[in-house]
């Protein structure tokens, strides 16, 4: 196993303990998944060849009180979690009814859904349809940016690090949008809890 997956598996066991911690879950509880994707644990795939997705559907102890939601078909997803239901959709606008759920559970994806506006929108959503949310996302503030194990390019002026990243053959970080603490924070409208982990930041409601 690569040293990066090795990490990242490990990161993603503390997450899963802490959300099993604060969250409390048990046979009855609804969990939307928010973000999963079409390569799963084990198997590498998209631009950072990461091999640790869908890390929750894995190790989840009631799988079928699981729904997940991701942009694409669902084919592979469905094949290999069968217990699961799958829907397809945009995290920025979710295709449920107000409080679907008892949880909304998201694991390093609201970077990846846009700027400010599309941020902000993911929050509204995850609050709008779960009675409590556990969202987690990369704290712009470690040192290393944890997609590409660069060292302080995400500190660089945007301009600047999308050159290096281009550079560094990992051009889709660029399109990337890290937050600190306080950045995360300021996207709920209510209370929320953020946990710095150091690497990782996570909210929770």
């Amino acid at each position: 196993m690569r040293l990066a997956d090795a990490i990242s598996l490990r990161s993603r066991r503390r997450k899963l303990a802490l959300f099993l911690e604060l969250i409390r879950p048990d046979p009855s509880t609804t969990v939307l998944d928010v973000g999963v994707d079409e390569v799963s644990l084990g198997e590498s795939g998209g631009e950072s060849g990461c091999t640790t997705h869908n890390f929750l559907e894995e190790r989840y102890p009631w799988p079928e009180r699981l729904t997940a939601l991701g942009l694409h078909d669902g084919t592979r997803f469905r094949a290999r979690y069968p217990r699961i239901e799958y829907v397809q959709g945009d995290a920025c606008a979710l295709p449920f009814a107000d409080a679907t759920f008892d949880v909304v559970y998201s694991n390093a994806v609201i970077e990846h859904v846009g700027g400010h506006e599309r941020q902000q929108a993911f929050v509204r959503e995850a609050l709008r349809v779960g009675r409590r949310v556990f969202l987690t996302t990369p704290n712009r503030w470690f040192p290393i940016e944890v997609h590409t194990r660069l060292p302080l390019v995400h500190w660089l002026p945007q301009p600047l690090a999308t050159r290096v990243y281009e550079l560094a053959g990992k051009p889709w970080a660029g399109e990337n949008h890290l937050l600190g603490p306080s950045d995360l924070r300021r996207l709920f409208p209510g209370e929320v809890e953020i946990r710095n982990l150091g690497m990782t930041l996570v909210a929770t409601t």
